[in-house]
């Protein structure tokens, strides 16, 4: 992806004929009206990470991105600007759009060739780098740690949640199985996520199975088609290190993975937090090495209807592979996942704040369910309304628990953390079963 390539497409899309339509603003990007030292801008935060980062522009200026909706051409735009009084040449539009092109702002020709060589390259790669560091949590290794022994002094719960001495015995009855665990940002849920794994330092699991939420499964489409989960055989690094996957474990997988619709194609996992999160907390809690099996977990839509169907059929066989080859002594489930996502940014007609109460009552049952393992209800539960509140922990965890038998989960928190300013909230908890 060098210049050469960059500057030919842009030419190609951009000079040749300005009364053709141009590509539309990429609709995955998110633009965010911010404020920075008495500027109004906007910053356009993209989930799958392909845009230049940071990347900004003047609130005032951007008012021209409505028409880049792929229904006007360099000319028509001209004409449109100059109806509102605007001097605006097409030397100067075409650079502007040459600006938002060269960001990959634009659903191009451009950004489509770069697209394409970002998932080669990702699917190629040995290993998975981190994504969130610098943003989510410090990129220094020392930085992380200090970080990270901030947060567990602050929110430390280790005698309330363990009872007694806060020891593992070890014995079947009291060994720690799995763990329900957010992952939002942890900047603004450390108080959900350090209750939720302290108790995992008096454990010492050699084998991780993560069952993390599928963010992003979906902009791949048809990649996934069918295919609930998605596995990668690639080590997964962060500032405290790099931790291998479980070879063995992927083999099973792989040789299962039609029954299973398991997808080894992996591109989805390149820019998913999901996994990330949790890892930098066992990295930090535990001395031991350790292995993990990394599956994320797309939508389970089919089942709210249709619960004996495809989705459905691969679902349970998966629950029984993992079951039958996972479920011991010297494996820990963690199950990656938040509560309900309402208000504005998920697509509420109303403030996340007039949903408060319903959405709290909701959670309670939603997480009464979790820790009684009651799978079944859970199902009805989110399926009622076709997931109304977009729990978007309910696959990772459904898989969990038509996986593993005989547990009795115990609720470690619950937060709901109100964006205010945009009118949107996100909920989430935790549970510890054993």
């Amino acid at each position: 992806m060098d210049n050469q390539n960059l500057d030919s497409r842009q030419k190609e899309l951009l000079v040749s004929r300005t009364d053709m339509n141009l590509p539309p603003i990429r609709s995955d990007v998110e633009m965010i009206p911010v404020t920075h030292e008495n500027n109004e801008l906007i910053y356009f935060h993209d989930p799958q990470g392909y845009m230049v980062n940071p990347f900004v522009l003047d609130r005032q200026i951007a008012a021209l991105l409505p028409l880049l909706n792929g229904n006007y051409s360099i000319d028509e735009i001209l004409t449109e600007l100059k109806r509102y009084g605007s001097d605006v040449d097409k030397d100067q539009l075409l650079a502007f759009i040459r600006q938002l092109d060269e960001a990959r702002l634009l659903l191009s020709p451009w950004f489509r060739f770069y697209k394409t060589e970002t998932e080669k390259k990702f699917e190629q790669a040995d290993v998975r780098p981190a994504v969130c560091t610098g943003n989510s949590y410090p990129a220094g290794e020392e930085e992380l740690k200090d970080f990270l022994k901030n947060a567990f002094e602050k929110f430390s719960k280790t005698e309330l949640q363990r009872g007694g001495n806060g020891e593992d015995t070890g014995s079947n009855e009291n060994r720690i199985k799995a763990l329900f665990a957010p992952h939002i940002d942890p900047r603004v849920g450390m108080m959900s996520y350090v209750p939720a794994f302290e108790p995992l330092k008096e454990i010492s699991p050699r084998r991780i199975v993560m069952l993390a939420t599928s963010h992003y499964a979906g902009m791949h489409y048809p990649l996934y088609d069918g295919k609930p989960f998605i596995a990668t055989r690639k080590a997964f690094e962060t500032p405290l290190g790099r931790v291998d996957a479980d070879n063995e474990a992927m083999d099973i997988l792989e040789k299962h993975s039609e029954a299973t619709g398991c997808s080894f194609s992996d591109r989805a996992h390149r820019n998913e937090h999901s996994i990330e999160l949790h890892l930098i907390f066992l990295q930090y809690l535990w001395s031991h090495s350790f292995e993990i099996v990394p599956l994320l977990v797309d939508s389970f839509e089919e089942l709210y209807y249709k619960p004996d169907g495809d989705t459905g059929k691969k679902v349970d066989n998966m629950a029984a592979l993992l079951a039958e080859q996972f479920d011991d002594d010297d494996t820990l489930f963690l199950i990656s996942g938040d509560l309900s996502h309402i208000g504005k940014k998920f697509g509420d007609s109303e403030p996340a704040s007039g949903l408060f109460d319903k959405v709290r009552q909701f959670d309670r049952h939603f997480l009464d369910h979790a820790c009684n393992a009651e799978k079944e209800k859970l199902l009805r539960l989110v399926g009622e309304d076709y997931d109304p509140y977009r729990i978007c922990g309910f696959p990772p965890l459904y898989t969990a628990l038509s996986s593993l038998q005989g547990i009795k989960g115990e609720k470690t928190s619950y937060e709901l953390w109100d964006e205010r300013e945009r009118d949107s909230a996100v909920t989430f908890g935790s549970v510890l079963y054993r």
